[in-house]
């Protein structure tokens, strides 16, 4: 218990699954003990068999892939564009003080406020749940890959000055291997924060996806299949963040993330 000690990856994943033991063993503690009314709080075993209704009897894996693609479509899109947008920015001043101030104003509006516009600009249909995902990342990335590569070391970009690099070749091969560590891992995080967009674009004029089975759930007091779909968003994200970790690993084996 030292401050900044790591620990061992066997102790890790211990004391990450007895979180989740204790967390359950409070959840049953409530349900099955009567703490709170079954309307407000379905059981663990209530809500595995939801689960395995949802899966058997109304199509939950065609609700998982609609909304996987949806996710992975707009964090791709707003990767896309701001990666190289932030790394401008972070490389060269006048870029950045032309765009931060309104970068800076933008990732402080909530996604979800663009809905209703959103819907009279593309409807109802993919475009527009993609540009919700897109708007709620895309200036978080930007930010955060300037803030990043912003922060290279001066002393290499001065030593490559001096071995003759132009800005070209001090932004390919100095400012990008330094920063990329950090940019996937800045990547990573907000993955997860394209999880939540999704969802309040999908609450809204929705056909599919996770969230319009956890709307539908809701008008029917169904809160067994709640539970169940919430659970799933939450089993989807752990997995791809340790997806990530691991490919950030091997990509960049120097770097501590």
């Amino acid at each position: 218990m030292r401050p900044l000690v790591p620990v061992s990856a066997g102790a890790r994943v211990v004391l990450g699954a007895g979180f989740f033991v204790l967390f359950v063993g409070f959840w049953a503690l409530l349900s099955y003990g009567g703490l709170v009314p079954p309307l407000f709080l379905a059981s663990p075993g209530r809500t595995l068999a939801a689960g395995v209704a949802l899966f058997t009897e109304y199509g939950f894996l065609h609700d998982i892939s609609v909304t996987v693609f949806r996710v992975v479509g707009g964090f791709l899109i707003a990767a896309a564009i701001g990666v190289p947008l932030g790394l401008a920015m972070g490389a060269f001043k006048p870029v950045e003080a032309f765009f931060e101030p309104f970068i800076s104003f933008a990732r402080y509006l909530p996604a979800s406020a663009f809905i209703p516009l959103l819907i009279l600009w593309a409807g109802v249909g993919e475009a527009q749940k993609l540009a919700v995902i897109f708007i709620g990342s895309f200036f978080q990335v930007v930010i955060m890959v300037a803030v990043t590569a912003g922060a290279t070391r001066m002393d290499l970009v001065e030593a490559a000055t001096t071995l003759g690099a132009g800005r070209r070749g001090i932004v390919a091969r100095v400012i990008v291997p330094a920063a990329a560590p950090q940019i996937a891992e800045t990547l990573r995080l907000v993955l997860g924060w394209a999880w939540t967009y999704v969802i309040v674009a999908e609450l809204i004029g929705a056909q599919s996806g996770i969230g319009h089975m956890i709307m539908d759930s809701q008008r029917l007091l169904d809160t067994g299949q709640m539970i169940f779909g919430i659970v799933t968003i939450g089993v989807i994200g752990l997995v791809t963040d340790f997806l990530f970790k691991a490919l950030n690993r091997r990509l960049f084996p120097w770097a501590v993330l």
